[in-house]
């Protein structure tokens, strides 16, 4: 992480973005592999 020094805790906008990307970033592997097996099947 960026944060070199652990006792500075990052700021709550900061946290809750990063959750909200690695949702996004999740959402996004698994509609890629949905795809993936979509246009597998074609």
């Amino acid at each position: 992480m960026l944060w070199s020094d652990p006792e500075n805790e990052p700021p709550k906008e900061l946290r809750d973005m990063q959750e909200m990307l690695r949702r996004l970033g999740l959402f996004l592997a698994l509609a890629m592999v949905l795809a993936m097996i979509v246009l597998g099947m074609k």
